[in-house]
Formats: structure tokens, C-alpha cells, sequence
């Protein structure tokens, strides 16, 4: 039993209403008034693109890392609170950034 259900037992007349941004779209992931630090580096001579500076929830981060990889279809992964994406694909990832309602910074080139 989740935490749901535990809150409809203890309120049945509780109707549940789902919050929605000033967009109308229903918040995925929490938005931060900080700018998320995208960068580029090369490591063993490929170059790599790295996503760090996220302050919200882990998971939130991780979910944001997983929609990263998949519509850029590359690998990647996620470690010590950075996105490590292979390739450079920094003007993408800031601009899929950018359309979600983050503030992204570009650092290094």
C-alpha cells in the first residue's frame, strides 16, 4: 500500500486535483531558479557532454537524465549528481533544457 492509498483511507471525501503550470502542462520535475551548468570535456579522447548543478530531487534528475538519452538516442550516464552524455550534444541538451523552463549556462567553448 503506497502513500496514496494510505491518504485516501484516512480522507474518502478528499477529490485529488492535479496541479498544473502557468502553461497548462502538469509539472514533471521541479523547476530551480539556479542555471544547470552544461559543459563539454574529452575524456580518453572522446568528447563528452557534461549536465551538473541541479539542486531539486535526485530522481527527478535521473528521470531528466533518462528523457535526455533517449531522444538524443546516445549513451550516457549518471553519477555524482552529473549527467554524463557521450558526445557533443550541448547546443541540443541546452535547448530541450531551455523549452522545459530551466536556465542553462554553456561552459567551455
Amino acid at each position: 500500500m503506497d502513500l496514496k492509498d494510505q491518504l485516501k483511507n484516512l480522507f474518502p471525501e478528499h477529490v485529488e486535483e492535479e496541479i498544473q503550470d502557468e502553461t497548462g502542462n502538469s509539472p514533471e520535475i521541479w523547476i530551480q531558479d539556479d542555471p544547470i551548468i552544461c559543459k563539454y570535456e574529452k575524456r580518453k579522447g572522446k568528447p563528452i557532454t557534461i549536465i551538473e548543478g541541479y539542486n531539486g530531487a535526485q530522481e527527478d534528475f535521473k528521470i531528466l537524465a533518462k528523457e535526455i538519452k533517449t531522444k538524443l538516442s546516445v549513451g550516457g550516464s549518471f553519477k555524482d549528481e552529473k549527467i554524463i552524455i557521450q558526445g557533443d550534444y550541448r547546443d541540443r541538451i541546452m535547448q530541450m533544457l531551455k523549452e522545459k523552463g530551466f536556465k542553462v549556462k554553456r561552459v567551455g567553448g
